[in-house]
């Protein structure tokens, strides 16, 4: 019996010193395999050997020595914290560009005139090791408040609801200024929106309707001075165009007369000169012929014979024909008293 207890003591010792052994070995590789930290793309590890800063990982695997190095933290941060709260293990830090959007906050123009104002910042952590201040956000909260106020206490209404864009500008540069101890870069500040009180909103409508209304009157005014001037230019045109016409035709016809009249005398004196050309051929070839002066008595008397025969009650004898005459009479005398003696 003696025997067999010493063995199963022998036994039952040696089975549990194999399990602390296995144990020890296994908190140990557990310790290990906690210590092995891997750090994803575009994040940054902040580690802190005995509560001091030791220095910062970058992408990919590191080893942290269990009980000597942490990740930094901050033990003041509750651990159900809001949106503007930094995180309580603040040692896991992004440097992507990151952004916030702020609640509305009220602010005081230079002409008292109290609206709501919200706005969005974009910003990213350049030094992951900066100890500066606690709670950032909230403090970049609270620094962009205050920046926004001063700013819109310097411009009056009008002023801040048509210069966002120097607004924006402004405080992105005080609001860089302030932070870069703090290892935070503000890349861009938008004002979101302005809102102001709804009697300031119900005038600004009732302006621009007015506004809108007296442009339209004026386009409309613009637009028929336009057409009337348009309508009495063509007017003009048509006038001046008709009354060139008028002239050209006055001076086609005349030039049409000219011409007529022109060609007509040319006619006439053609004619005239036809007509005198065949009297003197005439009297060429009556004189060709040595017409004695009987022969032209004679016509002369045929010619005379056809005056007579006219409707003129007054009739134009030659002196030579009157002479002819009497002598014709006077041989005729003589014939009928030569008739007489005979008898």
């Amino acid at each position: 019996m003696k025997n067999l207890f010493n063995f199963l003591v022998s036994t039952t010792g040696g089975t549990i010193t194999v399990i602390v052994l296995a144990v020890i070995l296994l908190v140990i590789l557990l310790v290990i395999i906690k210590g092995i930290k891997i750090v994803p793309q575009t994040q940054v590890y902040v580690v802190e050997r005995l509560g001091k800063y030791y220095k910062t990982w970058g992408t990919g695997v590191h080893f942290l020595v269990p009980f000597i190095d942490r990740i930094a933290s901050d033990p003041n941060v509750p651990l159900s914290g809001g949106k503007l709260d930094t995180p309580r293990l603040i040692g896991k830090v992004s440097l992507k560009e990151q952004v916030i959007d702020f609640d509305p906050q009220p602010v005081i123009t230079k002409d008292n005139v109290t609206m709501q104002i919200d706005t969005v910042v974009y910003y990213q952590i350049s030094d992951a090791k900066s100890y500066v201040v606690s709670k950032p956000l909230r403090a970049l909260d609270n620094l962009t408040t205050t920046t926004i106020r001063n700013i819109i206490g310097s411009l009056d209404l009008d002023q801040s609801l048509t210069s966002r864009n120097i607004i924006n500008e402004q405080m992105r540069e005080i609001l860089d200024e302030a932070t870069d101890p703090w290892g935070i870069k503000v890349f861009r500040v938008e004002v979101k929106n302005i809102m102001p009180p709804k009697d300031i909103r119900d005038a600004m409508e009732k302006q621009m309707r007015a506004e809108r209304e007296r442009r339209e009157a004026i386009l409309l005014a613009e637009g028929e001075k336009k057409a009337a001037i348009l309508k009495a230019e063509g007017i003009k045109e048509s006038e001046i165009l008709r009354a060139q016409a008028e002239k050209e035709s006055a001076i086609l016809r005349a030039e049409a007369e000219k011409e007529a009249t022109i060609r007509k005398a040319e006619g006439q004196a053609e004619a005239i000169v036809k007509v005198n050309e065949a009297t003197a051929q005439g009297l060429k070839m009556i004189k060709d012929v040595d017409v004695d002066k009987g022969v032209l008595t004679l016509k002369a008397y045929e010619s005379l014979e056809k005056v007579a025969d006219g409707q003129s009650t007054k009739i134009i004898i030659p002196s030579e024909l009157q002479g002819l005459a009497g002598l014709a009479l006077s041989a005729s005398e003589i014939i009928k008293e030569g008739k007489k003696d005979n008898k």
